[in-house]
């Protein structure tokens, strides 16, 4: 197998763990106040109303279609031109009294009737109610959390409680911090921002698994050493697979990114943040929370005794 960075490798990992902490600590603040102000801008299918996708013959301008549609009675309306030489364009209808067919029929009449039903193509119509809304949101969130909860518990079954605690923290840090992304640069929370949330709950616990499970194989050949000794061999002897695995899967996110369309920039843009974030945290945050609570170990030890090369192995 290829292997982009040797297994002989001595980073001390685990020395960085206190700046990394506090690196993490301080992201995860800035990204909690986000989550407050000025929040998550919620999509179609969790906030309820309607969405029209159009695309026009001829280019325009989203104040023009705003005005158009403000004279037939919709006020504050979110138009995005979607980038395609002004010709193409999002329109999220609010919540009204009227029932979402006759609010998307209303928009639809409005840009006819000024264009000519020839200049106007219809592409997409979403309509969600306020109650469907409501209950899609409070499904997301558990799925979240339970998803969360479900890896550490597996993680905790198949080595110890304290790499299941680990492992929680860090897929608690990815999702914040990728939450704390998709709210920075403007994206909406949709139910395809929640598969990305869940996509990358499970490719984060992956890595977290491969680097667990070396640690507890150093663990049985050498039980003289310190664990903190051994959770740097151990990412050592992993941070080729680790590179090769994490940098291909952020290179088919980029690509869909730049190449998949405005209708999944923001899936695709989770995917990405979500993948280095995951990468990171299973190296600075999930085997460091095992080496707090190990009985007996003092800060550091790491930085006390010299990392041993690690055994040639394919990893």
């Amino acid at each position: 197998m290829i292997e982009l960075i040797s297994p002989h490798t001595r980073f001390d990992f685990v020395g960085f763990r206190k700046k990394a902490l506090m690196i993490s600590l301080a992201l995860s603040l800035i990204c909690i106040a986000l989550m407050v102000v000025p929040g998550p801008k919620l999509g179609i299918d969790f906030a309820g109303g309607s969405l029209v996708q159009v695309r026009f013959k001829t280019a325009t301008h989203a104040d023009q279609l705003r005005e158009i549609l403000g004279a037939v009675g919709f006020e504050a309306l979110d138009i995005q031109d979607l980038g395609r030489d002004q010709t193409e364009f999002l329109i999220r209808v609010p919540m009204t009294a009227d029932d979402p067919e006759s609010r998307t029929r209303k928009v639809i009449n409005a840009l006819s009737g000024k264009f000519g039903a020839d200049q106007v193509e219809v592409l997409r119509i979403e309509s969600v109610g306020p109650r469907v809304g409501e209950a899609l949101r409070g499904k997301a969130m558990l799925a979240v959390l339970f998803s969360t909860l479900m890896m550490g518990i597996y993680i905790w079954v198949r080595f110890e409680w304290r790499y299941g605690l680990g492992a929680i923290v860090a897929l608690v840090h990815d999702v914040i911090m990728t939450v704390g992304a998709l709210i920075a640069f403007g994206y909406e929370f949709d139910l395809t921002t929640v598969a990305a949330l869940l996509t990358v709950v499970g490719f984060s616990v992956n890595d977290t698994v491969i680097v667990s499970d070396r640690i507890r194989e150093n663990r049985r050949r050498d039980r003289r050493a310190s664990l903190a000794v051994l959770i740097n061999t151990s990412v050592n002897e992993t941070l080729s697979r680790t590179i090769l695995t994490s940098g291909t899967a952020i290179m088919v996110t980029l690509a869909l990114y730049l190449l998949g369309g405005s209708v999944i920039h923001g899936f695709a843009f989770a995917l990405l943040v979500g993948f280095v974030v995951g990468t990171y945290s299973s190296i600075f945050i999930a085997a460091p929370v095992v080496l707090y609570f190990e009985r007996g170990s003092a800060p550091g030890t790491a930085e006390r005794r010299p990392v041993p090369a690690p055994a040639a192995r394919r990893s």
